[in-house]
């Protein structure tokens, strides 16, 4: 028997709902498969910051070093400054263990309206640079309160970094549908977006099997609206892939079945995983969540930890919930409670 340790952070909001159903979910499909989980919990989360004026302990990254994956619900409540959420939790973690490789597949499900005309052929991929780019430490604010106050903010593009999100790419477009498009803006942004377009181009060389090409983000945004169904791998910064992945989810029906996986594809450090949608307070504790986001993101942890199968055997059961009217959340255009897709997701898998 396979056996993996998982941390678990549920958070804040519907985030302790979805980790809730995900570890349901998992369950369900780990025993059919021969596979231990084990869990631990950390309250990790803004109200642990109201309280002890820290998003986790000074020992969190050590402490989390030690598992095979980290499942995380949402991080974010009013009252606590999104800026102080995530960088106290998400971004230390994704970067102490060289989680450079953020992955949102989109799909259109069967039984999932778009709201888009005929947007049912769409099943492509988000390859986002993460832990670089424009979402940097370095630069800060002067004179502040004054009428000549300033803030700096630096963008910082390695080789190394675009490099290895690049290379990521194309591989997995080998494995796909053979056709990679990278996010750009260098018409206008002069020095960083030219670089990382340079070194793009380089890595596509190695891939001649792979059709690519490089959209401006801007035209990009568009041609995700009016043309998604072109789409199978999208290669792109911190800050583009995070803005496009969004725009896509919403493209494919709602932001509540999007998952992410934030991954070291070495393997030396754990990957982390989690739905894209957030903490959502103005739904918390209804019981009204849609956690197929979550079990997603579940599912590529199976995968990331070599359960290929299960993880299929998850994909088939959110595909089939998602296709009955009566297992759809409020969401997508249903009644369901976060519960009864809870059970009808694990009633598949046992």
């Amino acid at each position: 028997m396979s056996a993996h340790r998982i941390a678990v952070i549920p958070g804040d909001g519907i985030g302790t709902e979805v980790t809730a159903s995900a570890r349901t979910v998992l369950d369900a499909v780990a025993a059919r498969h021969g596979i231990d989980l084990s869990y631990e919990e950390f309250d990790w989360s803004c109200r642990r910051f109201e309280r002890d004026g820290a998003m986790m302990p000074a020992d969190g990254l050590e402490t989390l070093s030690g598992f095979d994956a980290i499942l995380l619900g949402a991080v974010g409540w009013p009252g606590v400054p999104d800026h102080v959420s995530l960088w106290g939790l998400l971004i230390p973690i994704r970067r102490a263990f060289r989680q450079y490789v953020n992955l949102r597949p989109i799909r259109v499900f069967d039984g999932v309206a778009s709201p888009l005309r005929d947007a049912t052929d769409v099943d492509f991929v988000v390859v986002r640079e993460n832990v670089e780019g424009e979402y940097s430490e370095i630069g800060g604010r002067i004179n502040r309160g004054f009428p000549d106050e300033m803030a700096v903010q630096e963008s910082v593009f390695t080789r190394v970094g675009v490099t290895r999100i690049a290379d990521y790419a194309f591989d997995l477009a080998e494995t796909r549908r053979r056709y990679v498009t990278s996010a750009t803006k260098s018409n206008g942004i002069v020095h960083t977006l030219p670089f990382w377009d340079e070194v793009v181009a380089e890595r596509a060389a190695n891939h001649p099997g792979v059709r690519f090409d490089s959209e401006h983000i801007d035209a990009l945004a568009a041609k995700f609206v009016l043309q998604p169904g072109r789409f199978d791998v999208v290669v792109g910064s911190n800050l583009f892939g995070d803005i496009l992945s969004d725009l896509a989810a919403a493209v494919a029906g709602s932001i509540g079945i999007a998952p992410s996986a934030n991954l070291d594809p070495t393997k030396q450090n754990p990957s982390m995983f989690e739905p894209v949608h957030g903490s959502a307070p103005d739904i918390a504790g209804r019981g009204v969540a849609n956690p197929i986001g979550a079990v997603w993101s579940a599912a590529l942890m199976l995968e990331h930890l070599g359960h290929a199968s299960a993880a299929a055997d998850v994909m088939t059961a959110v595909e089939r919930t998602l296709a009955q009217p009566q297992t759809r959340t409020a969401d997508l255009g249903g009644h369901a409670s976060t519960a009864e897709v809870t059970d009808a997701l694990a009633a598949q898998l046992r």
